[in-house]
């Protein structure tokens, strides 16, 4: 039976480094876990910045829209006021050429 110790001693053997190779493969599992949940906290926290940054960006696009709208049509209504003023000036021209000959 002195064989039948022999398996038993390599038995147990085997099996302590069967429970420290688990044992360490579970301390990677854990560590890469770990470092995987950290990663998807990043991830996370970058998504919700972005969402608050890209909301900030379509009400500034927005009011942009809005300002640009006004502008345009401040600059219609002062090419109008142009344009008229342009049609009174040979009117006005006409009116002093008539004044200087009616003197003359």
């Amino acid at each position: 039976m002195p064989c039948s110790g022999l398996i038993k001693s390599l038995h147990r053997q085997l099996n302590l480094l069967t429970e420290i190779r688990l044992r360490t493969y579970s301390d990677e599992m854990i560590s890469e876990f770990t470092l995987l949940s950290q990663k998807i906290e990043q991830l996370a926290e970058l998504t919700q910045s972005l969402r608050k940054e890209n909301s900030e960006l379509r009400l500034n696009s927005a009011s942009l829209v809005n300002q640009n709208a006004i502008l345009s049509q401040r600059m219609h209504e002062a090419h109008q006021r142009v344009t008229a003023l342009l049609e009174k000036i040979p009117a006005l021209e006409a009116e002093v050429e008539t004044e200087v000959e009616d003197e003359t």
